[in-house]
């Protein structure tokens, strides 16, 4: 067919530039726009992961910590991730002290940085009209919108996907070992943020350069085993130092069972997620999954808006370059962002671990790159009826999915599913005659087309950064989150009290002015202020108190962390003054139970007080 030799071409320009006119304005109102969206009413949420934040001031007061990305700034245990998310966070409170605002800060210039790269890497093969929307795209996903303005270490790990995929189109375009080292040495930091899962894009990336770069198979493979020891150095370098650093002057490695970096990469962070094998795990293993996981009621707000659409666009990006030479850029980027879709995608839909709906935001740059490709080829291709089919099946088949979306929220804006609806199937119907209409009415089509599409998940995207989130499992729209749930302005930042179970460690509130007052009291005497069961109560009560908080057992209280032996030493050499109880049970879950041995102890050799409603042990009594 003649559609297929058809140019992807940039309009001309006679500016020094080479854009047209519209592009630098168009490119400074869409960073302007992210810009207010993702940093305006900013610490509304508070400390939003107080597990996080706890982490980042322990950084904040300890080099060690920093490095390590330890709970608190004795360093008893870490975080149950690589800590280069934290690094960014703790520098920040280092340079402007403790807030909401220094720790949520780099998140959000992350999430403009990832807008601007996603737009770079689009332009390069599509022209600026097609990185524009990728980049709108990206900005208006809701999952974007919550987890730039959240601690989480998704926010640096988009970034670093982002950058994996510059690179891997720059080496495509000139066969570059330089370029695709480049973009194994951003999935390998990327693995630093979030372990494995930062290798899922890695197929895609592999398969784009040994398809599509211009020069021999054989220099092909070799440029590519050169990326894979790109991400082995940058990623191992900071597994070797940990496991080579002596377990007894390091904090102990939150998350695995035997002090590990590598069991936690491997393990509860790695294929037990996969397959829900996950020891320490409060949850266990999940039934089996499908794609409609994707647009089920959790994870639908977050991602679901465009993601039909961008796999209609990479069918249409794979059919209209079928023919072309082996080295077409544009097919070669299909492959990028359609194989980082399709990996991801699948492994979201079908694991059986531990998965919550914010993990979706690994997928928004790959749906809004191909968005963006598609939609601007179709568009340069109307003249053609199958393209225009393919355009008009787009947009309709967007109207219909955020029609679906909406209506599981019945009880926000109900008025604008119908609006999106009626606009969106409007305007796919006008795009079948585009061509034949003159160019005003077409670009009236356009627009209507462009808005139709995405007035949804943009309505959606502002109600998510309008509801400040905290805790540690946030979920994008109005409704806050499922453990934490949506703050109310206003609320202290911090945590507190725990009323047992599952929701007792997940969740912070905050502790009474009485009991800070009393944990600060004499608390350079003592290397721990306090201890308790749990990373996030112990992270209320370092972030509301300033003192160092020991976290018997980590995040979910099941690591071997201190063992009964260790936790009785320290209390004999007066290492630690105070234990809250949580009044949560360990027992019965997989992992280790010497938290709950400890907690034990402490409650048959000490006597309970209570202060602000909070069980409290003097272990120095």
């Amino acid at each position: 067919m003649t559609i297929t030799a058809v140019p992807a071409s940039v309009p001309r320009s006679d500016r020094r530039s080479g854009d047209p006119r519209w592009v630098k304005p168009g490119l400074a109102g869409l960073l302007a726009v992210t810009a207010v969206l993702y940093l305006w009413g900013l610490s509304a949420s508070g400390w939003a992961n107080a597990f996080y934040s706890a982490a980042a001031q322990a950084g904040g007061e300890s080099w060690k910590a920093l490095f390590f990305g330890s709970s608190d700034p004795a360093n008893a245990i870490t975080v149950d991730k690589t800590p280069a998310a934290l690094w960014l966070m703790s520098l920040s409170v280092r340079i402007f002290g403790l807030s909401s605002w220094s720790v949520l800060v780099p998140e959000a210039l992350l999430g403009i940085g990832s807008v601007a790269l996603l737009y770079v890497t689009v332009r390069r093969v599509s022209g600026p009209g097609a990185g524009l929307l990728a980049g709108a795209a990206l900005a208006l996903t809701p999952v974007a919108a919550l987890m730039f303005r959240f601690n989480n270490p998704d926010a640096l790990l988009v970034l670093l996907l982002i950058a994996g995929a510059y690179g891997t189109i720059r080496a495509v375009e000139k066969a570059s070992p330089l370029w695709i080292a480049l973009a194994g040495v951003a999935i390998g930091f990327g693995f630093l943020a979030k372990m494995l899962q930062a290798f899922l894009v890695l197929p895609a990336f592999a398969l784009a350069y040994l398809v599509a770069a211009p020069t021999s198979l054989g220099k092909r493979f070799l440029h590519l085993l050169g990326a894979l020891a790109a991400v082995v150095v940058s990623a191992g370098w900071y597994v070797a130092v940990v496991q080579l650093w002596p377990a007894s002057s390091r904090p102990y490695i939150g998350g695995s069972q035997t002090n590990s970096v590598l069991e936690l990469a491997f393990g509860y962070n790695g294929f037990g997620r996969i397959t829900g094998d996950e020891v320490g795990s409060l949850g266990g293993a999940q039934s089996s999954g499908s794609w409609a996981r994707l647009f089920g009621s959790e994870m639908a707000g977050g991602i679901a808006w465009l993601l039909p659409a961008a796999v209609l666009a990479l069918g249409a990006l794979i059919w209209l370059t079928w023919r072309a030479p082996r080295t077409d850029r544009t097919r070669a980027a299909a492959i990028v962002w359609g194989g980082w879709l399709l990996v991801t995608g699948a492994v979201f839909s079908y694991m059986s671990g531990i998965i919550h709906p914010y993990y979706t935001i690994a997928l928004a740059p790959a749906v809004a790159a191909l968005v963006g490709m598609g939609a601007s080829r179709l568009w340069r291709l109307r003249a053609d009826p199958v393209a225009a089919g393919l355009l008009s099946s787009g947009v309709a088949l967007t109207a219909l999915t955020a029609f679906f979306v909406l209506q599981q929220e019945s009880s926000w804006q109900p008025w604008l599913k119908y609006v999106v609806l009626v606009s969106g199937l409007c305007a796919a119907a006008l795009l079948l005659v585009g061509d034949q209409l003159p160019r005003p009415a077409a670009r009236g089509v356009a627009a209507l087309a462009l808005v139709a599409s995405m007035i949804g998940t943009g309505a959606y995207t502002v109600a998510t950064a309008a509801t400040p989130h905290s805790g540690a499992i946030p979920s994008a729209g109005p409704r806050g989150s499922a453990f934490g749930g949506g703050m109310p302005r206003g609320t202290v930042p911090g945590g507190g009290g725990m009323r047992g179970g599952i929701g007792g460690l997940l969740g912070t509130s905050a502790p009474g002015q009485d009991l800070v007052s009393m944990l600060r009291t004499d608390s350079d005497a003592y290397t721990w202020a306090v201890a308790t069961v749990g990373s996030n109560p112990a992270a209320s009560y370092q972030l509301a108190a300033d003192v160092p908080v020991m976290a018997v057992g980590g995040f979910n209280g099941t690591d071997p962390a201190p063992t009964l032996a260790q936790f009785q030493a320290y209390v004999r050499s007066g290492k630690i003054h105070y234990f809250i109880g949580t009044g949560s049970s360990m027992r019965g879950t997989s992992g280790s139970d010497d938290a709950q041995q400890i907690a034990d102890w402490v409650a048959q050799h000490f006597t309970a007080t209570t202060v602000d409603g909070t069980t409290v042990y003097d272990l120095t009594a």
